[in-house]
């Protein structure tokens, strides 16, 4: 081992492997108290201790540093998975709108499913989601003509496309989609 590659490794009092095999039953509980699954829990971890390891001397306590810095990331990987899933949702409407298969009355089925969810959500989205999908306005044009901010206007989308995800899932639609492809 390098005297760099020991630096790295140096966290304080600690080396890196220490501080790992002390924390190893905290950092599983972690892991599963966030029902990480385990093919991503040595990523999600492997993050947190890059982190640990890229800010190592800025850090006064690397043991609860690293157990809230985990803890975050557990977070992230979930909001990332549920952004993913509102993106898909997102795509397989639009597909499933715009796609010229299928039959003029399956076309309007699902056009009338979607206009029945979103006839059942707030104002606010109902407004964001046919100006933005309906008419295709740009994200800026939209946070435009809503009065909002337009760094704010892709979180906005999401919240409104999770409340047509849940819409559509409570009405059926979703499972119906699935089924059929």
């Amino acid at each position: 081992m390098t005297a760099n590659q020991q630096n790295l490794d140096n966290l304080g009092d600690w080396s890196l492997e220490e501080l790992l095999s002390a924390l190893q039953r905290r950092l599983e509980r972690i892991l599963f108290r966030y029902q990480i699954p385990p093919e991503d829990s040595e990523d999600v971890l492997q993050e947190a201790v890059l982190t640990l390891i890229y800010k190592r001397s800025k850090i006064r306590d690397p043991e609860a540093w690293l157990v809230a810095t985990l803890r975050n990331r557990c977070l992230m990987y979930w909001r990332s998975k549920r952004s993913r899933l509102y993106d898909s949702v997102d795509t397989s409407i639009l597909e499933l709108v715009a796609k010229p298969g299928g039959t003029p009355q399956e076309r309007q089925e699902i056009q009338a499913d979607l206009e029945r969810a979103i006839s059942e959500l707030p104002d606010r989205c109902r407004s964001l989601l046919r100006l933005r999908y309906g008419l295709g306005y740009k994200p800026a044009e939209v946070a435009e003509r809503m009065g909002y901010q337009a760094s704010s206007i892709r979180k906005i989308t999401s919240r409104c496309l999770a409340a047509l995800t849940r819409q559509l899932t409570v009405s059926g639609f979703c499972k119906e989609s699935s089924d059929e492809t």
